[in-house]
This record gives C-alpha cells, structure tokens and sequence, in this order.
C-alpha cells in the first residue's frame, strides 16, 4: 500500500510539472509561474515624456513604471453579458513599481493618462467581467497637491489589478478640527449608498503603493494594508500602528461599530480601531511586508494638525466606550456631492455633537 502511494504521489508529481511546463510555453501567468515571474522580471520599461521631481525604488530589486503595459487594455465589442471573466491572477499585476512624481502635474494631465476612468472616479475592466468590487475613501482637509500625486498613481495601479473601483474623497470643510475617523465614517455610508461594495479602502492621501501585489481586495478579516512605509524604514513603527491604509468588509464595519467619531487631529484613532478589532472577536490581516509596501509623501497631513490632547484618556475608556461612539453617533451635514472626472468628491460638515443618524442635505 505504502508502495503504491508512493507511485501516485510520484506520478501527480509529474502531472504537476508537465502542466507548469505548458503554462510557461503558452506564457499564461498563474500558480507557481505567475509567482516565479513576479521575483524574476525584466527592467522597467522606458518613455516617461515627463521630468521627475521624486524617484523611489527598492535597491537590487527590478521595478516597472505603473503605467507600463495599460495600453494593452482597451474597450472590446462584447456587450457586458457577453465579456469573458477577467483571470483568477490579473496579467499586468507585475510586482515592485517605481513611485515617481512628474514635474508641474496637473488634473488634466492625470485625466489624460486615465481616459478609461469614468466620471465619479469609477473604473471597470472594459475587456472582462470582474469579481471584485472596491471603494476606496481618502479623508481630505485641503491636501491638494497630494491628492493629484495620489491619483495619478493610484488609478493605474487599480487597473493593474482588473477591478471595479471608485475612489471617493471626503472634503472636510475647515469649521472644525480635522477628524479622519469621521470622514470615514462619512465616506463608507456615502459610497454603500452608490453602489453594493464588497469591499472598503479607507486611504490616506498621502501614502502611494509601490508593489501592485498589494492587493486592493478584502479578505475574510480586516486588514491593515499600508505595513512597510518607507518613513518607518519600511517596518512597522509600533505594534499596534493601524495607520495608512486600512481595509473592511461591509460586515467587518459594522461588527467593530464603524470608526471612532471622538479623536481630532492623528493620534490615538490607531490604538482605538486596534482595540475594536479585538473587542468584536476578528482577528487581523496584514500583507507581507515585500508586498505592503508604501512611499510617503513629504509633508503629510499629520504635520499641519495639532495632536490630541486627549490621547491618554480617551484610550483608557476604549472598552466601555466603544459601542457608544460609533456610527449611530455618527452627525454631519453633507453640503455637495460632486462626480468629477477622477474621483467622487463630498463635501462635508463635520461640527455637529447632536448623536443621532446621518444628516444629509
């Protein structure tokens, strides 16, 4: 018996090699060959017309300009019952990128490299039927250059990754102290109200992916994305730092009450989503660090806000706290919503105390 396991296992062995051996002739990009061509790939192509203020690339690894290879997407004549399924493994995902910055960078110029983008910020692949179904929401106070440096690489890198994305920016008018978790908040109902999205990307505007094998889908846990920031020296700065990036479920937001309504400015929001993620009994998804890497724009927007004062005692009500501030408790006014050429942009009034549900006008 232990003889003839043995011819089996031996025999499907082989099945195993001569179907990775047809895979590579017929230059299909999944398995084990997929993973094998993402280590090994060749030099980045070149032709980027625009001058570059910033380059950032890992040295010894070879990297690819986000843009590279998009020109193969394009629309077909199948009517969109008819479109094929877009592939398990998408076949522009091709590992490290170079982050670059061009020079006197304007809307029109990212409109013009995203001419797929539909109003509203919304893309979906225009030769396959996709699977997967992600709204990003950047929390905003006037960041107005990150944000175009933000979607100039953002957009091409979702492509990358055949999804249908919108991107939603939630623009906090200035009455009030800057409240990202708010804005979340904000921008998680706005977006569930669109559209049926399986999952949530709550990004920071000033942080740009470098590996497009940092998947923009949701897991079956939550999971903080943005792990290895080049700031930090590409590790995490503290154990329980949820910062940056961070992904949910619709179901993963409801279970930890949505994000925390309290805090202003950017300490304390981090421990206090760590703690709900715990309290709700989920555990938490991270990607590894060659893949959850991230370039950090100069002058972020914690620099120009004041930290919490609060910090210390609000953390130590977390556990009796958390269920109260939460989305129920979740007030603003929604004073425009404006679909524009590269994303979906809320303005919003953040300066209500009154708990209760979200008002919109």
């Amino acid at each position: 018996m232990a003889q003839k396991r043995g011819l089996l296992l031996l025999f499907l062995g082989m099945e195993l090699l001569l179907v990775g051996l047809f895979l590579y002739q017929s230059q299909h990009h999944h398995g084990f060959i997929f993973s094998s061509h993402l280590l090994i790939q060749d030099r980045p192509e070149m032709g980027e017309e625009l001058p570059f203020l910033v380059q950032v690339s890992s040295p010894g690894i070879p990297y690819r300009d986000v843009y590279s290879n998009l020109s193969q997407i394009y629309p077909v004549n199948n009517s969109a019952e008819d479109l094929p399924n877009c592939p398990i493994v998408s076949p522009y995902v091709n590992g490290p990128l170079k982050v670059i910055i061009p020079e006197n960078l304007t809307m029109e110029k990212v409109e013009k490299k995203n001419l797929l983008v539909e109003m509203g910020g919304q893309y979906r692949p225009p030769d396959c039927w996709t699977r997967h179904h992600t709204a990003v929401v950047v929390p905003y106070y006037g960041q107005a250059q990150h944000l175009q440096y933000l979607l100039f690489h953002l957009h091409p890198f979702l492509q990358r990754q055949q999804l249908h994305y919108a991107i939603y920016v939630v623009n906090q008018v200035k009455n009030a102290a800057f409240s990202r978790g708010k804005l979340r908040n904000v921008g998680f109902w706005e977006a569930m109200q669109e559209e049926d999205w399986d999952c949530i990307f709550f990004h920071d505007v000033d942080l740009l992916p470098e590996d497009d094998r940092n998947l923009y889908i949701c897991d079956i846990f939550p999971a903080h994305v943005s792990v290895a920031i080049d700031k930090f020296n590409y590790k995490l700065p503290y154990r329980g730092y949820l910062g940056g990036v961070f992904a949910l479920r619709p179901i993963h937001y409801l279970r930890i009450n949505g994000f925390p309504n309290t805090y202003k400015g950017w300490n304390g929001e981090d421990e206090d989503l760590a703690a709900r993620v715990k309290l709700s009994g989920m555990l938490l998804s991270r990607p590894h660090l060659l893949f959850g890497r991230y370039h950090m724009l100069e002058g972020g927007p914690e620099s120009g806000h004041e930290q919490n004062p609060g910090r210390a005692g609000l953390l130590s009500w977390i556990r009796r706290r958390w269920r109260r501030d939460r989305i129920n408790s979740l007030a603003y006014r929604l004073l425009s919503k404006e679909q524009r050429p590269l994303y979906t942009n809320l303005t919003v009034d953040i300066n209500f105390s009154v708990p209760g549900a979200p008002v919109s006008s």
